[in-house]
Protein backbone atom coordinates (compact mmCIF):
# COMPACT_ATOMS: atom_id res chain seq x y z
CA UNK A 1 0.00 0.00 0.00
CA UNK A 2 1.15 3.45 -1.25
CA UNK A 3 1.86 5.56 1.98
CA UNK A 4 4.35 8.00 0.46
CA UNK A 5 4.23 12.06 1.40
CA UNK A 6 1.85 10.90 4.68
CA UNK A 7 1.96 11.22 8.34
CA UNK A 8 0.00 8.82 10.12
CA UNK A 9 0.11 8.70 14.06
CA UNK A 10 -0.17 5.15 15.57
CA UNK A 11 -0.86 5.36 19.33
CA UNK A 12 0.62 1.82 20.97
CA UNK A 13 3.09 1.80 17.91
CA UNK A 14 5.55 0.31 20.14
CA UNK A 15 4.63 -3.45 20.51
CA UNK A 16 2.27 -5.93 19.08
CA UNK A 17 -0.55 -4.50 16.56
CA UNK A 18 0.76 -1.10 16.47
CA UNK A 19 4.13 -2.03 15.70
CA UNK A 20 3.27 -4.19 12.95
CA UNK A 21 1.03 -1.13 11.72
CA UNK A 22 3.92 0.80 11.91
CA UNK A 23 6.26 -1.53 9.73
CA UNK A 24 3.45 -1.28 7.35
CA UNK A 25 3.47 2.39 6.97
CA UNK A 26 7.32 2.69 6.93
CA UNK A 27 7.13 -0.29 4.33
CA UNK A 28 4.71 1.91 2.32
CA UNK A 29 7.06 4.95 2.50
CA UNK A 30 5.33 6.90 4.81
CA UNK A 31 6.13 8.30 8.09
CA UNK A 32 4.53 6.70 11.65
CA UNK A 33 4.32 8.87 14.22
CA UNK A 34 4.30 6.51 17.47
CA UNK A 35 2.95 7.71 20.49
CA UNK A 36 3.55 5.53 22.90
CA UNK A 37 3.79 5.48 27.20
CA UNK A 38 6.97 2.78 26.76
CA UNK A 39 9.20 5.60 25.25
CA UNK A 40 12.14 2.97 25.16
CA UNK A 41 10.58 0.33 23.10
CA UNK A 42 9.20 3.22 20.50
CA UNK A 43 12.60 4.32 20.06
CA UNK A 44 13.52 0.98 19.53
CA UNK A 45 10.88 0.56 16.61
CA UNK A 46 12.60 3.80 15.54
CA UNK A 47 16.22 2.44 15.28
CA UNK A 48 14.84 -0.95 13.16
CA UNK A 49 12.47 0.94 11.14
CA UNK A 50 14.85 3.77 10.60
CA UNK A 51 15.30 7.40 12.49
CA UNK A 52 14.42 9.17 9.35
CA UNK A 53 11.08 7.27 8.46
CA UNK A 54 9.55 7.29 12.56
CA UNK A 55 9.01 9.86 14.87
CA UNK A 56 8.41 9.08 18.81
CA UNK A 57 6.15 10.49 21.27
CA UNK A 58 5.25 9.42 24.65
CA UNK A 59 1.74 9.83 26.01
CA UNK A 60 -0.24 8.62 29.27
CA UNK A 61 -3.51 7.54 27.24
CA UNK A 62 -5.54 7.82 30.34
CA UNK A 63 -4.66 11.50 31.14
CA UNK A 64 -6.60 13.38 28.88
CA UNK A 65 -5.12 16.93 29.21
CA UNK A 66 -1.53 15.54 28.44
CA UNK A 67 -3.04 13.45 25.36
CA UNK A 68 -3.99 17.13 24.39
CA UNK A 69 -1.52 18.71 24.81
CA UNK A 70 1.17 16.67 22.82
CA UNK A 71 -1.01 15.58 20.02
CA UNK A 72 -1.38 19.53 19.81
CA UNK A 73 2.59 19.08 19.61
CA UNK A 74 2.62 16.82 16.69
CA UNK A 75 -0.04 19.11 14.83
CA UNK A 76 2.61 22.05 15.08
CA UNK A 77 5.58 19.57 14.22
CA UNK A 78 4.15 18.62 11.08
CA UNK A 79 2.34 20.33 7.70
CA UNK A 80 -0.40 17.87 7.85
CA UNK A 81 -1.32 14.26 9.73
CA UNK A 82 -3.27 11.79 7.16
CA UNK A 83 -4.36 9.62 9.39
CA UNK A 84 -5.02 8.51 13.18
CA UNK A 85 -4.90 5.09 14.34
CA UNK A 86 -5.85 4.48 17.69
CA UNK A 87 -4.66 1.12 18.63
CA UNK A 88 -3.58 1.36 22.21
CA UNK A 89 -5.37 0.14 24.85
CA UNK A 90 -5.94 -2.44 28.25
CA UNK A 91 -8.27 -5.36 28.92
CA UNK A 92 -9.82 -5.85 31.46
CA UNK A 93 -10.84 -9.42 32.56
CA UNK A 94 -12.75 -9.27 36.02
CA UNK A 95 -16.29 -10.80 36.35
CA UNK A 96 -18.89 -7.81 36.51
CA UNK A 97 -19.93 -8.65 39.89
CA UNK A 98 -16.05 -8.05 40.79
CA UNK A 99 -15.65 -4.88 38.52
CA UNK A 100 -14.89 -2.00 40.96
CA UNK A 101 -15.69 1.59 40.20
CA UNK A 102 -11.56 2.33 40.33
CA UNK A 103 -11.65 -0.46 37.40
CA UNK A 104 -14.47 0.76 35.04
CA UNK A 105 -13.41 4.36 35.12
CA UNK A 106 -9.81 3.07 34.27
CA UNK A 107 -10.68 1.00 31.61
CA UNK A 108 -12.81 3.66 30.20
CA UNK A 109 -10.42 6.38 30.21
CA UNK A 110 -7.83 4.79 28.35
CA UNK A 111 -10.14 2.57 25.85
CA UNK A 112 -13.09 5.22 24.83
CA UNK A 113 -11.92 8.89 26.30
CA UNK A 114 -8.24 8.20 25.21
CA UNK A 115 -9.72 7.76 22.04
CA UNK A 116 -12.17 10.35 21.38
CA UNK A 117 -9.66 12.80 23.35
CA UNK A 118 -7.23 11.49 20.31
CA UNK A 119 -9.66 12.29 17.49
CA UNK A 120 -11.01 15.59 19.07
CA UNK A 121 -7.39 17.36 18.84
CA UNK A 122 -6.49 15.73 15.78
CA UNK A 123 -9.51 16.49 13.73
CA UNK A 124 -9.82 20.57 13.33
CA UNK A 125 -6.47 19.83 11.38
CA UNK A 126 -8.00 16.76 9.44
CA UNK A 127 -11.21 19.12 8.65
CA UNK A 128 -9.28 22.24 7.78
CA UNK A 129 -6.96 20.17 4.93
CA UNK A 130 -10.26 18.08 3.69
CA UNK A 131 -8.58 14.65 4.23
CA UNK A 132 -8.44 12.36 6.76
CA UNK A 133 -8.13 8.76 7.94
CA UNK A 134 -8.43 7.37 11.01
CA UNK A 135 -8.95 3.97 11.89
CA UNK A 136 -10.26 2.72 16.06
CA UNK A 137 -9.01 -0.57 16.91
CA UNK A 138 -12.11 -2.10 18.64
CA UNK A 139 -12.36 -5.71 19.60
CA UNK A 140 -14.88 -8.82 19.08
CA UNK A 141 -16.07 -8.39 22.84
CA UNK A 142 -18.00 -5.51 21.99
CA UNK A 143 -20.03 -7.40 19.73
CA UNK A 144 -20.44 -10.26 22.31
CA UNK A 145 -20.42 -8.53 24.95
CA UNK A 146 -16.87 -10.27 26.41
CA UNK A 147 -16.39 -13.68 26.57
CA UNK A 148 -12.87 -14.15 25.13
CA UNK A 149 -10.27 -11.49 26.77
CA UNK A 150 -12.30 -8.89 27.82
CA UNK A 151 -15.20 -9.02 30.10
CA UNK A 152 -17.85 -6.09 30.76
CA UNK A 153 -16.05 -2.87 31.55
CA UNK A 154 -13.51 -3.98 28.31
CA UNK A 155 -16.52 -4.41 25.96
CA UNK A 156 -18.45 -1.88 26.61
CA UNK A 157 -15.67 0.56 26.23
CA UNK A 158 -14.99 -1.31 22.94
CA UNK A 159 -19.06 -1.18 22.00
CA UNK A 160 -18.29 2.88 23.05
CA UNK A 161 -15.18 3.07 20.39
CA UNK A 162 -17.40 1.61 17.57
CA UNK A 163 -20.08 4.44 18.06
CA UNK A 164 -17.90 6.79 18.53
CA UNK A 165 -16.29 5.58 14.74
CA UNK A 166 -20.23 6.11 13.43
CA UNK A 167 -20.90 8.87 14.91
CA UNK A 168 -17.26 10.53 13.44
CA UNK A 169 -17.55 9.27 9.90
CA UNK A 170 -20.92 10.37 9.62
CA UNK A 171 -19.79 13.81 10.57
CA UNK A 172 -16.62 13.98 9.05
CA UNK A 173 -17.44 12.65 5.62
CA UNK A 174 -18.53 15.88 4.64
CA UNK A 175 -14.93 16.84 5.01
CA UNK A 176 -13.03 14.22 3.55
CA UNK A 177 -12.60 12.75 7.00
CA UNK A 178 -12.89 9.17 6.87
CA UNK A 179 -13.22 6.77 10.11
CA UNK A 180 -13.47 3.15 9.88
CA UNK A 181 -13.36 0.51 12.79
CA UNK A 182 -11.53 -3.06 12.95
CA UNK A 183 -12.67 -5.49 15.28
CA UNK A 184 -10.10 -8.21 16.35
CA UNK A 185 -9.88 -11.83 18.62
CA UNK A 186 -7.54 -13.20 19.97
CA UNK A 187 -4.49 -11.50 18.44
CA UNK A 188 -0.58 -13.15 19.18
CA UNK A 189 0.99 -9.79 21.70
CA UNK A 190 2.90 -9.37 24.37
CA UNK A 191 -0.28 -8.50 26.14
CA UNK A 192 -2.22 -11.55 25.43
CA UNK A 193 1.52 -14.07 25.54
CA UNK A 194 0.86 -15.13 29.07
CA UNK A 195 -2.42 -16.43 29.82
CA UNK A 196 -2.27 -19.72 30.31
CA UNK A 197 -2.43 -22.83 28.31
CA UNK A 198 -6.31 -23.97 29.50
CA UNK A 199 -7.68 -20.04 29.04
CA UNK A 200 -6.11 -20.20 25.71
CA UNK A 201 -7.29 -23.28 24.41
CA UNK A 202 -10.63 -22.24 25.51
CA UNK A 203 -10.28 -18.92 23.47
CA UNK A 204 -9.04 -21.32 20.80
CA UNK A 205 -12.40 -23.54 21.05
CA UNK A 206 -14.68 -20.50 19.78
CA UNK A 207 -12.48 -19.10 16.95
CA UNK A 208 -13.55 -21.29 13.52
CA UNK A 209 -9.41 -20.58 12.21
CA UNK A 210 -8.86 -22.45 15.88
CA UNK A 211 -5.77 -19.82 15.99
CA UNK A 212 -4.95 -16.87 16.91
CA UNK A 213 -3.75 -13.90 14.71
CA UNK A 214 -0.68 -12.74 13.87
CA UNK A 215 -0.61 -9.38 14.34
CA UNK A 216 0.29 -8.43 10.84
CA UNK A 217 -3.31 -10.21 9.80
CA UNK A 218 -4.68 -7.55 11.97
CA UNK A 219 -2.58 -4.71 10.50
CA UNK A 220 -3.30 -5.43 7.19
CA UNK A 221 -6.82 -4.25 7.75
CA UNK A 222 -5.71 -1.29 9.61
CA UNK A 223 -4.02 -0.38 6.79
CA UNK A 224 -6.41 -0.52 4.06
CA UNK A 225 -8.54 1.47 5.85
CA UNK A 226 -5.84 3.98 6.29
CA UNK A 227 -4.93 3.87 3.16
CA UNK A 228 -6.24 5.59 -0.15
CA UNK A 229 -7.32 2.21 -1.24
CA UNK A 230 -10.78 2.66 1.31
CA UNK A 231 -11.10 5.96 -0.43
CA UNK A 232 -15.18 5.18 -0.51
CA UNK A 233 -15.22 3.58 2.81
CA UNK A 234 -15.92 5.24 6.14
CA UNK A 235 -18.31 4.52 9.17
CA UNK A 236 -17.45 0.34 8.55
CA UNK A 237 -16.66 -2.25 11.04
CA UNK A 238 -14.53 -4.93 10.52
CA UNK A 239 -13.91 -8.45 12.18
CA UNK A 240 -11.44 -9.74 11.68
CA UNK A 241 -11.43 -12.56 14.26
CA UNK A 242 -11.09 -15.60 12.62
CA UNK A 243 -14.74 -16.01 12.01
CA UNK A 244 -16.02 -15.67 15.30
CA UNK A 245 -18.71 -13.09 14.99
CA UNK A 246 -19.72 -13.94 10.86
CA UNK A 247 -22.32 -11.24 11.23
CA UNK A 248 -24.49 -9.73 8.23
Amino acid sequence: MDFIGKSIIVTGGASGIGKAVATGIVEGGGHAIIVDLNKEAAEAVKEELGKDKVSVYKVNLADSKEIRTVFGQIVKDFDQIHGLINNAGIVSTVPFDEVTQQEWDKVIAINLTGVYTAISTIYPSMKKNGYGRIVNVASVAAKRGGGLLGTSAYAASKAGVIGLTKAVAREGASYGVACNGVCPSLTLTPMTANMGEEKLNRILATIPLARGANPKEIANVILFYVSDLASFVTGEISDVDGGVTMDG
